[in-house]
C-alpha cells in the first residue's frame, strides 16, 4: 500500500508543477539540404502548453491515491 500512496504524491507533484509552468518549450533540428558533405539544418523551437484542467485533475488524483492507499493501510 506504500506504493499507491507514492505514487499518488508522485502524480499530486507532477500536476502541481505543471500548474506552476504550464508550457514549454522542444527543440527540432531538421536537415533542410542535404549536398554530399554540405549538410544545412534547421532548429525550430515548439511552444507546448498543459491545460490547467489537466494538472488539477492530475493534482486531485494524487489526492484521491493517497486517501486510498492511507485507507488500505488501516485496515
Amino acid at each position: 500500500m506504500k506504493g499507491i500512496i507514492m505514487f499518488g504524491a508522485i502524480v499530486a507533484l507532477l500536476g502541481l508543477i505543471a500548474f506552476a509552468m504550464p508550457s514549454f518549450n522542444t527543440e527540432r533540428t531538421q536537415d533542410v539540404v542535404k549536398f554530399g558533405d554540405l549538410k544545412v539544418q534547421a532548429r525550430t523551437e515548439e511552444p507546448h502548453f498543459i491545460p490547467p484542467i489537466v494538472s488539477v485533475g492530475a493534482m486531485i488524483l494524487g489526492v484521491v491515491l493517497i486517501g486510498a492507499g492511507m485507507a488500505m493501510n488501516r485496515q
